[in-house]
């Protein structure tokens, strides 16, 4: 024993700085007169390793154990300050729990907001705690034990898991209308059964792989640069035969699978009918942010025809897709080739 009263033995750094107070000169006055009551509550508080404050008297004064620490941040000194000091940037909100608990009446609470400040900047926080009175020797409340716990990184953790789920659930509403209208379509422009089967097959493993893209990067967008490169990786054999200019910029979801789309048709029309189909052919892929446009060119071949008929791939190219864009396309057959023409105002780009 060093002379330390006996309540403050194992109660480490707060331990220290309690002792080394000139509480002779606060309204609590000396140490060896603190009521029994304060004492057996300070040595509660200061042996448990579950962060903890206590407020006493009309004063409030504060003292707090060491796990309550990272709790006040870099604030000054609590230890010996009104309670209504220390957490005078929300006291409007927490006042009338200290009241009720004054009034010998406790109040628990979880994921409770308040917006503190203890890094010399306000954040928001949430906090589970419980304020419990402390009854001095004559059975009056002579003080509030704040036993609390930090809960902020569960609470957005918590919310971002339902963006996530709520994205996720959307993402999935919008891959099951999409499969439908690509079978409906499949099925009602081809002309038979096997055609049938295998544009289905097709166009969904297209859109598998975009969606595999998209849930790989553990994200809600992707890179244009990214997303061109994945739609021709079935095709490592043609990429040499693709120039591929413009400024990588973000596509929201949603935007991705529809440009993918286009691309799966007018690399599967390129290589049965277009310059792809044919040694020399070669494809241009160029597009501009600023106002957004996008351009598919055909080029190195000669004798183009054009389609007899509008079949799936068209509806994609010239509906679907600039629908998703909130713009238009085009599609242009020159003596080359195929000219494939996307354009969107730049604020209907989903890149946020």
């Amino acid at each position: 024993m060093d002379g330390r009263p006996s309540f403050l033995l194992g109660g480490g750094r707060a331990a220290d700085t309690i002792e080394r107070i000139d509480w002779a000169a606060t309204p609590l006055g000396p140490i060896g007169q603190w009521p029994q009551s304060l004492k057996t509550a300070l040595s509660m508080m200061l042996l448990s390793s579950f962060p903890k404050a206590i407020a006493w008297g009309r004063e409030l004064i504060t003292f707090h154990n060491d796990a309550f620490g990272p709790i006040l941040g870099d604030k000054p000194l609590a230890i010996g300050r009104p309670f209504s000091d220390v957490w005078a940037e929300v006291w409007p909100e927490i006042q009338p729990m200290v009241k009720k608990a004054f009034a010998g009446e406790a109040t628990f609470i979880e994921d409770f907001k308040l917006t503190i400040d203890r890094h010399g900047y306000p954040e928001d926080a949430y906090f589970t705690f419980c304020y419990s009175p402390i009854r001095a020797e004559n059975g009056e409340v002579g003080g509030m034990m704040d036993t609390v716990m930090e809960t902020t990184g569960t609470v957005l953790a918590q919310r971002q898991l339902a963006v996530t789920n709520a994205e996720l659930s959307h993402r999935m509403r919008n891959a099951l209308a999409m499969v439908g209208a690509i079978a409906t379509m499949s099925l009602r422009h081809a002309t038979g059964l096997d055609e049938a089967r295998r544009q289905l097959s097709q166009r969904l493993a297209a859109l598998g792989r975009t969606q595999s893209f998209l849930s790989g990067e553990a994200a809600q967008d992707a890179h244009i640069c990214e997303l061109i490169e994945q739609s021709f990786a079935a095709h490592p054999n043609l990429r040499e035969r693709i120039a591929v200019d413009g400024a990588d910029f973000r596509l929201g979801s949603n935007q991705a699978l529809a440009l993918s789309l286009a691309l799966n048709e007018l690399i599967t029309n390129s290589i049965k009918y277009g310059a792809l189909s044919k040694p020399e052919g070669r494809i241009d892929i160029r597009w501009d942010f600023a106002e957004f446009r996008f351009v598919w060119r055909e080029v190195g071949i000669s004798g183009v025809e054009v389609p007899s008929r509008e079949g799936f791939g068209s509806k994609v190219l010239l509906q679907f897709v600039p629908a998703s864009f909130s713009g238009q396309a085009r599609m242009l057959y020159d003596s080359d080739g195929l000219i494939y023409e996307l354009e969107a105002p730049a604020a209907a780009i989903d890149n946020a």
